[in-house]
């Protein structure tokens, strides 16, 4: 994936990550580069097993499940950076790896790419909207923007 294509670069909103990428973005790079790309997505086990989950193809890496802070009182996941790594490692994937990370809307996924950058992780993207985007006007989310609201494969 080019820079380009990016919706929000790191030096002209001074973030500690690549950038904001929106799903259909990350699905093109997932497609795209499967040898070296890695969804992480960063919710909890609740929202895994009852809002779903991103459904990738056969042939792109797993994505990695781990939780940015825990359920129900969202206590930050000390062991969230190592384990993301240890992952990482264990495919044999270095900092150059692209990894795209995603939330419900895109605010624990922020705080996660500045996280693994943090780490020298230079590939860090986060996917805006989230899996279920921002609430409508009756604050209900799915229905505005998000990965399911673009149409990507999911599965509950």
């Amino acid at each position: 994936m080019r820079k380009t294509s990016v919706l929000r670069k790191r030096e002209s909103f001074n973030m500690a990550y690549a950038g904001d990428i929106s799903p259909t973005q990350a699905w093109e790079m997932l497609v795209g580069e499967k040898a070296r790309t890695v969804l992480v997505d960063v919710r909890t086990r609740p929202e895994w097993g009852f809002v779903g989950i991103p459904l990738l193809q056969q042939d792109m890496r797993a994505p990695v499940l781990e939780e940015w802070s825990f359920y129900p009182d969202m206590s930050l996941n000390t062991a969230f950076v190592p384990h993301v790594i240890q992952r990482l490692e264990d495919e044999g994937l270095g900092k150059d790896t692209n990894l795209l990370f995603l939330c419900r809307s895109g605010v624990r996924s922020a705080a996660a790419a500045h996280a693994l950058t943090s780490e020298g992780y230079s590939n860090c993207y986060n996917i805006i909207g989230g899996f279920e985007g921002d609430p409508d006007g009756e604050g209900h989310r799915g229905t505005v923007s998000g990965w399911k609201v673009e149409g990507l494969p999911w599965r509950q």
